[in-house]
């Protein structure tokens, strides 16, 4: 499971699968949401603006990745 290190506390999912580079554009995150199967610690979830927190796992389309805090 790849991890995903963010420096803030908390981040949106549309946020996360842009900056995962699951997706290319902000614009393409609500489609996305629409035609993808997404779960956020085990829960399915469809809501962009659902606030992520370090040690959440969020699984897209059967691929797992885990938020990380960065290490700076």
């Amino acid at each position: 499971m790849p991890n995903i290190s963010i420096s803030t506390p908390t981040i949106k999912l549309g946020q996360f699968l842009k900056y995962a580079g699951i997706v290319d554009t902000g614009g393409a995150i609500k489609t996305f949401l629409a035609t993808h199967s997404i779960a956020v610690n085990g829960i399915a979830e469809a809501r962009r603006g659902r606030h992520l927190l370090v040690g959440d796992e969020v699984e897209v389309d059967g691929i797992g990745y885990r938020l990380t805090a960065n290490a700076d």
